[in-house]
């Protein structure tokens, strides 16, 4: 009896044993495995100073997608795409955006959710101060300090987040000089509540401009990084070469937002360039963040327009872009059905969602009833809003072909009442003669199918609101 029972009890122990050692395998979490990040000798290593490698994937706009901001959302990254850090994305100017009229509280809430969920997770997060549209960062410095400083202090004993203070500086406005003098104020307003955390500092021309940082780099301050940023159908060679020889020469570096997309957001994915970028990144340890996570109907959204579920995706919900990531970020394809690929196309990375690329017919005005007459636009104002004394308007317009016949060949004449610049566009080339704005197709959107349509954004800058006057559609 005894000899039983002792059996028994060590039979007991080495199952114990079995399912502790199961238990503690399931808790490495990234964060768990790691600890807080650093940056050291121009790498981003962990608490143990070993190199670490961020696998991000980054919300859209938290204003327009804020349901992807869950729980279960966030562990379906981790454990079945090998993410290990969510960016989440705060428009500063655009519509809904922190500086122009967006509900603060409601966007400092979904950071809080995030933060939140991710910290729950054992992943990393990045808080990200989205400029995109006001190009200078200097343009809401002040509401930057406090927004920082208030979040930094909140966080600043979480050591898992990260701060990335300025996205996508541009325009005459994004120097180099601009940028480094923002980053004079806000990281001190960081530094002042937390002491530790990485802040990246995005860099000119969209952040691609990392040489000029590396000429110029910012001192006084511990575990800064810098960011940059590609879209593999448009940026290839060249933005390697300049990518690799500043972290060649130890210039700390973490790719904040990539896509195999065009830099539009649209157009073809490009699997080929995109996995030269990741063999680029994956040589020199290269931390990346792939946007977007939506199901916004544009070439670099990882999840199909027809997904409704926000967690737990399976194959046939992902695009061709969040197919590739995954085999990118795993080595292995998610098991189910295969992603339809190819392009598709949608809207930029701002503005509203937008339609199919199809195939099309002969020509008509806006307005259009008669059969020669087939081509329809309908304009719609999507938003206004007031920045920097300056007013922003919006808008869709929907190209549909209501013919029986193919559309090959389309434009658009828009007529606007006050004097304007583009401040920003999407599915479409666009020139401005005074106050007349033609729009032709690009390749992948050219054609149009008997009933399809297609979708062309734009947002306008002038001195007063803003309105349509006379909008006429040619196809041929």
């Amino acid at each position: 009896m005894r000899k039983k029972r002792r059996m028994l009890l060590f039979v007991f122990l080495i199952l114990m044993g079995i399912l502790g050692m199961y238990q503690s395998a399931k808790a490495a979490t990234p964060y768990e495995a790691n600890g807080r990040l650093s940056v050291s000798k121009g790498k981003v290593v962990n608490a143990k100073g070993e190199a670490f490698v961020i696998k991000g994937v980054s919300t859209h706009g938290l204003s327009w997608y804020p349901e992807y901001v869950n729980k279960q959302a966030f562990q379906t990254l981790r454990d079945n795409w090998g993410v290990n850090t969510i960016r989440l994305a705060m428009y500063t100017a655009e519509y809904g955006g922190y500086c122009t009229g967006g509900s603060q509280e409601n966007l400092k809430k979904l950071i809080d959710q995030g933060v939140s969920y991710a910290t729950d997770l054992g992943m990393y997060v990045i808080i990200d101060w989205h400029i995109l549209s006001d190009g200078n960062p200097l343009t809401y410095q002040a509401q930057a300090n406090r927004f920082f400083q208030e979040t930094a202090k909140k966080y600043a004993g979480y050591g898992n987040v990260m701060y990335e203070i300025c996205n996508e500086p541009n325009g005459s406005g994004g120097s180099w000089k601009n940028i480094k003098s923002y980053a004079g104020t806000v990281i001190p307003a960081i530094r002042g509540v937390n002491s530790n955390a990485i802040i990246i500092v995005g860099t000119p021309t969209w952040s691609q401009d990392v040489d000029k940082a590396l000429a110029d780099p910012i001192t006084g301050y511990g575990n800064i990084a810098y960011a940059f940023h590609f879209y593999a159908a448009t940026h290839k060679s060249d933005m390697r070469n300049k990518l690799e020889n500043a972290v060649k020469k130890g210039l700390p570096v973490v790719v904040t937002e990539f896509g195999i997309s065009e830099a539009s957001g649209n157009g073809t994915v490009d699997t080929a360039e995109g996995n030269r970028w990741i063999t680029l990144l994956n040589q020199y340890g290269i931390g990346r963040v792939c946007w977007n996570l939506s199901n916004k109907n544009e070439t670099c959204a990882l999840l199909k327009s027809s997904c409704k579920t926000t967690g737990g995706w399976t194959a046939s919900d992902l695009t061709a872009s969040g197919s590739w990531l995954i085999q990118a970020y795993t080595g292995k394809a998610l098991t189910g059905n295969t992603p339809s690929g190819g392009s598709t196309s949608g809207s930029g990375t701002t503005g509203s969602t937008s339609g199919s690329s199809t195939t099309g017919s002969t020509s008509g005005s806006g307005s259009s009833t008669s059969e020669k007459k087939v081509v329809k636009v309908s304009p719609k104002k999507v938003a206004v809003w007031k920045s920097g004394g300056k007013y922003y308007s919006q808008y869709k317009l929907v190209l549909k072909n209501k013919g029986a016949g193919t559309v090959n060949n389309w434009k658009i004449i828009v007529k606007l009442k006050q004097s304007y610049v583009v401040s920003d566009k999407w599915c479409g080339r666009m020139k401005r003669v005074d106050k007349t704005l033609t729009i032709r197709p690009y390749e992948w959107n050219r054609v149009i199918s008997p009933n399809g349509t297609t979708e062309i954004g734009f947002i306008v800058r002038s001195s007063r609101p803003q309105r349509i006057t006379t909008v006429l559609a040619k196809g041929v």
